[in-house]
């Protein structure tokens, strides 16, 4: 299950109310906590509701206040927040139901979903995919700075709808149902302007087309072409290349839908995509983006310094001529003020992050190409008789694709993809222990520390991937016995 990251509502809310506690994180005050800031989710002022749903939202990261706020029916009473009149606590409701399905696992989803978040959310998602094309823009929340709403809570409510939809069954039902999947995939038409929204729609589609096949007759040719609109997108940065592998692993899941003429060239594509993931070195990414943060983070102090300075000589000419016009210092600062065109604050670890995810997704899609259907144990040593295993082969072919979903055998659209775009090579390439100077960057990098984690991880996923190749494959395909022979030394070592 890969549930997806917590609301970005994590920094000290901001209490808007002086008669109000701000609530404390310690472990011993938890109950009080929740006595304390749930009664404000009624309260008649927006600004209070806010403040409440962000503290929530803040908490909910706590695994020991969980059961909590779900003692306390903390879902009958956000749930309605999510259609409340101020868009700001909309979006904190949304970023704190949020949390609570990301942190709270499966039995807490099923527990949201008997308490019935799906008609709010539902209706929701229905209102701000009606708003998009509306392009409502929300009132400022900094000077000089907009903040697009709608964007923002659909962003929120995609990844709540993602988290519960992987772990309950009925929520499944209720996407299929209520027609959600049109709306969904409006929120992709943003993939252009918004790449973040974008990957969380990829998200939830991969995880509501998987074992599915009721949604299947949902996907017709408009929706198919928004899909291929983003698959065929030119942009170069980690998270699109991203954004088009979890499309990719979508396609793939409703690949029933493609007809069998056109399934080969489908296949190809998005083998090709997964290709293109693979192709780059993780390590060389870490090295090159760390740089590139240094640098970035010098510069920001050197203009800084240029600016203070630039005040400093401001003040003293003015005080030159006291009957000159003091030009605001704000107005003057904006004027020339470049920051908007540096990079948002870690811009380069979630470009490295992405890339990570990409070819860990990349790498389980193949798992699951070569493998469309697991065995069960009796039907594993069924395949050891040779007698058994035609029979296998033949209740193996699903007439409805056109593939063989055997275990042991690939199609032949599959296989010949798989040649074509290098696909054995560039695994065998992944099964490499990390690149030592990467790690060694993220040890001494704390913000940078959880990527070894992933770097671990696409290897891990790179060896089950190479373990399933070999069974449905040609040892020549990677390179022969001498290859694997090399990286078995190798991994011995």
């Amino acid at each position: 299950s890969r549930k997806s990251k917590v609301s970005a509502f994590t920094q000290e809310p901001q209490c808007p109310d002086q008669s109000l506690h701000s609530v404390k994180l310690s472990g011993s005050l938890f109950p009080q906590c929740v006595c304390s800031v749930s009664p404000q989710l009624q309260h008649p002022s927006a600004e209070v509701r806010e403040y409440a749903c962000a503290s929530i939202s803040q908490l909910l990261q706590q695994e020991q206040v969980i059961p909590a706020f779900v003692q306390r029916d903390v879902v009958r009473c956000l749930g309605p927040l999510l259609m409340d009149p101020s868009l700001a606590v909309r979006e904190t409701a949304a970023g704190a139901l949020r949390n609570l399905s990301a942190c709270g696992g499966f039995d807490v989803c099923d527990d949201m979903v008997t308490d019935d978040i799906m008609t709010p959310l539902v209706a929701l998602l229905k209102e701000c995919s009606t708003g998009l094309d509306a392009n409502q823009l929300s009132p400022k929340k900094c000077r000089g700075m907009s903040k697009n709403y709608i964007e923002d809570i659909a962003n929120e409510a995609i990844n709540l709808l993602w988290n519960i939809c992987e772990c309950n069954n009925t929520a499944l039902y209720i996407f299929n149902k209520e027609g959600c999947l049109e709306a969904v995939l409006h929120y992709m038409k943003k993939f252009a302007t918004n790449v973040d929204l974008a990957i969380s729609v990829a998200n939830c589609l991969q995880a509501v087309t998987e074992d599915n096949p009721d949604l299947l007759s949902s996907f017709n040719a408009s929706a198919q072409q928004i899909l291929e609109a983003v698959m065929l997108s030119p942009e170069s940065t980690m998270k699109h290349i991203l954004l088009r592998t979890l499309i990719a692993g979508t396609i793939w899941n409703i690949k029933d839908t493609i007809p069998p003429g056109s399934l080969g060239s489908t296949v190809n594509a998005i083998l090709k995509i997964f290709s293109e993931s693979l192709a780059i070195d993780a390590g060389e990414t870490i090295i090159r983006m760390n740089e590139a943060e240094k640098n970035r983070l010098k510069l920001a102090v050197e203009l800084e310094t240029a600016e203070n300075m630039s005040d400093t000589t401001e003040n003293c000419v003015l005080r030159e001529d006291d009957n000159m016009e003091e030009i605001p210092k704000g107005k003057l600062r904006r004027e020339n003020d470049v920051s908007d065109l540096l990079p948002s604050d870690k811009w380069e670890l979630k470009e490295v992050t992405a890339l990570l995810t990409a070819q860990q997704t990349a790498l389980e899609i193949i798992v699951n190409m070569c493998c469309s259907e697991d065995p069960s144990d009796d039907e594993w040593e069924e395949l050891s008789s040779s007698d058994e295993s035609d029979l296998f082969m033949e209740n193996s072919y699903n007439e409805g694709s056109g593939l063989l979903l055997s275990p042991l055998c690939l199609s032949d659209e599959v296989n010949s993809a798989f040649l074509n775009n290098l696909i054995p090579k560039k695994i065998l390439e992944k099964t490499a222990f990390p690149n030592s100077v990467a790690v060694d960057i993220c040890m001494h990098n704390p913000a940078w520390k959880p990527l070894i984690k992933k770097l671990n991880a696409v290897q891990c996923r790179a060896l089950t991937c190479l373990q399933s190749i070999l069974l449905v494959s040609d040892v020549d395909c990677l390179g022969g016995a001498s290859a694997l022979q090399s990286l078995a030394q190798h991994l011995s070592q």
